[in-house]
């Protein structure tokens, strides 16, 4: 590629987060940045990531640690435009609609194309009633809205009749499709997240404490870390479940722990996307999830690739992934079909989504 071709920002909070937009952030400017294009990516704070960037990729934070924004709201602003236009940006991606209040006027006046990446889905405000606000001031001021499902997309369109576009890109795999699916040959159930209260871990638990008696030998191991490990782990022990539970924390490459499992199980009470499923299904495996939006019905087929339970029901999980352990055969059709369509969200096809949406602002020279 050329000089004429758009210099990209992305905008986050921080990278230094074991979380699904962290890492998405990381893997679209690795691939963008592997295709040519000039990219940076601005955290308002800590430096460092918990993903590895390609070495083409700058990554920069305003704070060291993070600050009161009420008090570093100026300060944050004005950095955010020093950074814009230190580096000539021409289009700057905001990786969450409330980094609005801080971008759009930060932008103000330089002509960068300006786009919000939503990584939840719309009816989630993740306990910031500000969140609504900020996503109406995306849908006036930005060019346009990346959310991640079509139902998404709709709910934006019908609730805020926006003057930006809103596109629907989903989250790509964020590995190539593995050459072989996991064996399936340990006895495990895998789950996969952050240890808060959204992702049912604590469902999961009460769930498991009605397999177990009917699966000997069977383990189930949650894999994550957050603020609710320890109560997590307080009802496992309750629950009676140490001797085939473990929370293991994070794995430094996660892949292994599909590569271990035989089974996967998405406890979720509410999710954006999802990113998790596409992992399991990339290794083949059967899955079990909740019917939870907006991810789930999106990328799942109950009966054809997966099982699916409604929110927050312990002995509607329960009896799912006792139906797969018990039935191997219908477990392994559910695994190789949700591996076929885990290659439909090849990185390459969805890089190229993403591209589609940058050249918009070019004229047909491709010069800006």
């Amino acid at each position: 590629m050329t000089a004429a071709w758009p210099r990209l920002c992305f905008l986050t909070g921080t990278l230094n987060a074991v979380a699904g937009a962290e890492r998405m952030t990381a893997t679209m400017a690795n691939a963008l940045a592997g295709q040519g294009y000039a990219v940076t990516i601005l955290s308002l704070w800590d430096a460092a990531s918990c993903f590895p960037l390609h070495p083409a990729v700058r990554h920069e934070a305003l704070f060291a640690s993070r600050p009161s924004f009420k008090r570093a709201y100026a300060g944050t602003v004005a950095g955010i435009r020093r950074h814009l236009r230190a580096n000539r940006t021409d289009v700057l991606v905001q990786v969450d609609p409330m980094l609005a209040f801080f971008a759009l006027p930060a932008a103000l006046g330089l002509g960068v194309r300006h786009l919000a990446w939503e990584h939840c889905h719309f009816d989630e405000d993740l306990g910031k009633p500000a969140r609504r606000l900020a996503r109406r001031l995306a849908a006036r001021f930005c060019e346009a809205v990346v959310v991640l499902t079509e139902r998404d997309r709709r709910r934006w369109l019908e609730a805020l009749r926006p003057r930006s576009a809103v596109v629907c890109i989903p989250n790509p795999l964020p590995f190539a499709v593995p050459a072989q699916a996991a064996p399936r040959t340990d006895r495990t159930v895998l789950a996969v997240g952050r240890l808060v209260a959204a992702k049912g871990f604590d469902v999961l638990l009460r769930a498991w404490a009605e397999v177990v008696p009917q699966a000997p030998g069977w383990r189930l191991t949650i894999a994550g870390e957050g603020e609710e490990r320890a109560t997590l782990e307080a009802l496992r022990d309750e629950l009676g479940l140490s001797d085939s539970v473990t929370l293991p924390g994070i794995y430094e490459d996660v892949t292994i722990a599909y590569k271990l499992a035989s089974v996967f199980c998405l406890s979720s009470r509410y999710e954006g996307f999802g990113l998790v499923l596409l992992e399991a299904m990339a290794f083949g495996l059967p899955i079990v999830s909740t019917d939870c939006e907006t991810g789930p019905r999106e990328l799942l087929e109950p009966g054809r690739d997966a099982l699916m339970v409604p929110v927050d029901q312990p002995a509607a999980l329960a009896q799912a992934l006792g139906r797969l352990i018990r039935h191997p055969g219908e477990a392994a059709a559910l695994g190789e079909a949700a591996r076929e369509k885990a290659r439909t969200y090849a990185q390459e096809q969805i890089v190229g989504q993403w591209e589609t949406l940058i050249a918009r602002g070019k004229n047909p020279s491709g010069e800006r």
